[in-house]
């Protein structure tokens, strides 16, 4: 891990905190949050969970065997709408690791009230796209993740 970069957000127990500001760009022509954005700031949640619990994604390019992630599903339920100047809390909980494998439960909240859900798997992969097992170090520390209490 880049020990200079700056860490984003924080964990509580197994689950991972980012906080998010709604800006202009992030809505619609009404200021309210357009429902991409939310992807991105699911993103930005899993990124940061992993660069805290000590996996970057700069390092697992540039590893001896070349891995990135990528979504292979998503359900999202879309609960209440954000809008411009909201701060909203990105959580992000990792609920599995195996194989090529990782489970992740996200909600997006504003002041306690869940406004985006969804259930996410991601593949680990190579640079040509093919499913790729998670490296043993790599599956120690989501285990690990995985098991805080």
């Amino acid at each position: 891990m880049n020990e200079t970069a700056p860490q984003t957000g924080h964990i509580n127990e197994r689950e991972h905190h980012l906080p998010i500001r709604i800006y202009y760009e992030d809505t619609d022509f009404s200021g309210v949050v357009y429902h991409a954005s939310y992807l991105r700031f699911m993103e930005r949640g899993r990124t940061e969970c992993l660069r805290l619990t000590g996996i970057g994604h700069k390092e697992l390019l540039e590893g001896e065997t070349p891995l990135a992630f990528a979504v292979r599903r998503m359900t999202i339920g879309f609960a209440r709408p954000a809008i411009i100047d909201d701060v909203l809390d990105v959580q992000t909980c990792f609920t599995a690791a195996r194989g090529a494998r990782i489970e992740v439960q996200q909600k997006i909240l504003r002041n306690g009230e869940v406004l985006v859900s969804a259930e996410i798997q991601i593949a680990c992969i190579d640079l040509n796209g093919r499913p790729k097992r998670l490296p043993a170090a790599l599956n120690t520390l989501l285990v690990s993740f995985l098991n805080r209490n």
